[in-house]
C-alpha cells in the first residue's frame, strides 16, 4: 500500500486543484489503482482484506473531497469510473485463472490437474 499512497501523492501534490476531477481520476485510475491491485489474482484474500483495499481507495476520496457518507463513496467512485476493488479482483482473477488453465506449461498442467 505505500506504493500506491506514493504514487497517489505525487499525482495528487502535482496536480492539486488546477486539474479537473476527470483528470485526477484518470491519472488515478491508470497509475495508482494497478499498483493497489496488482499481485491480487494470485493471493488468497479474504473479507477483511478486500475491505482494507477498498478503504484505501475511499481514503484518497476522503483527501480529494472531504468527509462522506459511505454510500457517497460508492456514488462518487461509479460516477467516476472506480469499480469495487472486490469486483476488480473477480474479473483479475478470472481472467489469470483462465490464462493459467489454457497454458501449454508442463508444470502448469501439473498443478492445475491436482486441484
Amino acid at each position: 500500500m505505500i506504493r500506491f499512497y506514493r504514487a497517489f501523492n505525487n499525482i495528487f501534490v502535482n496536480t492539486g486543484r488546477n486539474a479537473s476531477e476527470e483528470v485526477l481520476f484518470s491519472l488515478i485510475k491508470s497509475k495508482c489503482l494497478p499498483v493497489l491491485s496488482y499481485g491480487t489474482e494470485v493471493c488468497p484474500m479474504n473479507s477483511a482484506d478486500r475491505q482494507s483495499l477498498q478503504f484505501t481507495v475511499n481514503e484518497i476520496l476522503f483527501n480529494i473531497f472531504g468527509v462522506m457518507s459511505k454510500d457517497t463513496y460508492s456514488e462518487v467512485s461509479k460516477y467516476f469510473g472506480i469499480e469495487p476493488l472486490e469486483e476488480v479482483i473477480g474479473v483479475r482473477r478470472d481472467k489469470f485463472l483462465k490464462r493459467f488453465c489454457a497454458t501449454d506449461n508442463y508444470l502448469c498442467r501439473l498443478i492445475n490437474a491436482r486441484h
